[in-house]
């Protein structure tokens, strides 16, 4: 077993328990004291299997990440001490880089049909936070973290940093949780701040990457606050009409393939399929998230003229 699998199994060890537990609380709330949110036990047992296998398939291929930061390692520029210091550092670093990460995989179609599964539910529940890809480590997005080992970090602590923020998002999965005190709200990412990411009213779409710093999108210009008129409609802009988890997997991978080997396409078109964002297509026959956007703020404009 390598450090990365080492590390990611003491996390998900210590995690776990705290997940189900939570879990358990949550659906307890909702159907003895009427808490907001859905229950649907089929939903949240695909988001639970879709979890625990991530935890198996990602564990499996975490030598490719690992092998790259190593790798990497020999050429940084300096070496940072392990101290508290360095690793609030080394956390809020990591904390960017997931953003960008985050935000790549949304407009680049390749590492979206990994991210597409944690999207695919139609509810927002503490489940759904488990509802996780199974091929994290080959999406490209890895290739992130070397800047943080390039620098000084040490690869395990970026592991580690990155694993804590996971444990950490999965706590916003919620609809019980309204709204935290204001001076959380403005630094920090939240149940409120990412229900509003799990949206697909359109005036929600391509908002709230953060992990766990809302500060990020507030400084790229991502950031959107939860509407109190405008309840967040959970899921995608097509929503897959099937619980099978397998199909859940695989639908986007199959629909690239698809695209990508049709007919009357040029090899650019072929390549565009693979890396532009979700919905584009060589023909102007689907509609990206940016064009459903623009369609309807000028249709709330055309309304008020």
């Amino acid at each position: 077993m390598n450090l990365e699998n080492i590390i990611s199994a003491k996390v998900t060890l210590f995690a776990l328990p705290i997940f189900f537990i939570a879990i358990l609380i949550e659906i307890t709330t909702k159907k003895l004291l009427n808490a907001r949110g859905t229950l649907n036990s089929v939903d949240d047992s695909v988001s639970i299997f879709m979890g625990l296998m991530s935890v198996v398939t990602n564990g499996a291929a975490a030598f490719i990440t690992l092998g790259m930061l190593l790798w990497a390692e020999q050429f940084k520029v300096f070496d940072l001490p392990l101290t508290l210091t360095v690793i609030i550092a080394c956390f809020i670093l990591d904390d960017l880089r997931y953003y960008l990460h985050h935000r790549i995989a949304h407009r680049c179609r390749w590492p979206w049909a990994m991210h597409i599964i944690h999207h695919s539910s139609r509810r927002y529940s503490l489940a759904v936070a488990l509802r996780q890809g199974w091929t994290k480590h080959f999406t490209g997005t890895t290739v992130l973290k070397i800047p943080l080992v390039l620098v000084g970090f040490n690869p395990i602590l970026v592991i580690f940093c990155g694993a804590l923020n996971a444990v950490y998002q999965f706590f916003l999965h919620t609809e019980t949780v309204h709204k935290l005190p204001k001076w959380f709200e403005a630094i920090f990412n939240t149940p409120s701040h990412h229900r509003v990411h799990h949206g697909k009213n359109p005036e929600y779409l391509d908002s709230n990457y953060a992990g766990t710093l809302i500060i990020w999108d507030k400084i790229f210009g991502t950031f959107v606050p939860e509407n109190e008129n405008a309840y967040p409609d959970y899921g995608l802009v097509k929503d897959f009409e099937t619980f099978n988890p397998f199909k859940i997997f695989i639908h986007e991978y199959w629909s690239i393939l698809k695209d990508v080997f049709g007919s009357k396409r040029s090899l650019k078109d072929r390549l565009l399929y693979i890396v532009a964002p979700p919905g584009w297509s060589h023909d102007n026959s689907r509609k990206t998230s940016k064009d459903i956007k623009r369609e309807y703020y000028k249709m709330l404009k055309d309304q008020k003229i």
